[in-house]
């Protein structure tokens, strides 16, 4: 009844607006904005049937337990004009690394060795941004940051097969005869401009 009322009183264009949203309404639909945590950082779904495609594939992604987190706001001196004096856009993360048992400990102590700038006296590895003026868009980078920091410790490094070690030893021994040759060239290029005085 009252988008049909507030269609006949604005014309076409909100009358629309105005029956869409009762539809919603009636439906019992919640608005969810595209910057909700849920959307930026989606929950990793069980489904039985893409596990083992999932695991040929690529590794299956870490499961950051929220509730082990400690997430602090602030203001932020990102982008976003006046509005960052009145809005705490910054998020900063933290955990207690040590205590971490969401992260295997060999990648702990990994971790600890390629962030030691990160961590704090107390053993807590802080990761904050101030990248967006959304505090929930800022929250999702803090946590894909600590994804990637978890990706990076997990990696082996690659090794090197003798036969390659070889070729670069090779290569390296032949750029240096061609500039010790270049070299050269150019010594003797100078020699013959010298005025002989004698």
């Amino acid at each position: 009844m009252a988008a049909h009322t507030l269609r006949g009183l604005c014309g076409p264009r909100l009358g629309l607006l105005a029956a869409g949203f009762s539809q919603r309404a009636a439906a019992g639909a919640e608005y969810r904005s595209i910057y909700s945590l849920d959307k930026l950082y989606p929950p990793r779904q069980e489904d039985s049937r893409s596990a083992p495609e999932q695991t040929q594939t690529q590794p299956a992604t870490l499961d950051i337990p929220m509730d082990r987190l400690t997430v602090t706001y602030s203001r932020s001196s990102g982008p976003g004009g006046q509005n960052v004096n009145k809005v705490n856009s910054k998020a900063e993360v933290r955990f207690h690394l040590a205590s971490a048992d969401w992260i295997p400990e060999d990648v702990r102590e990994k971790m600890a060795l390629m962030q030691r700038n990160k961590i704090n006296r107390a053993g807590e590895l802080i990761v904050n941004s101030e990248e967006s003026r959304y505090q929930m868009r800022n929250l999702a980078i803090c946590l894909e940051k600590i994804r990637t920091m978890v990706t990076e410790a997990t990696e082996k490094p690659k090794v090197v097969s003798k036969e390659t070690t070889q070729k670069l030893i090779e290569r390296v021994e032949k750029m240096n005869r061609e500039r010790l040759r270049q070299k050269k060239i150019h010594s003797s290029i100078k020699q013959s401009r010298k005025a002989d005085f004698d």
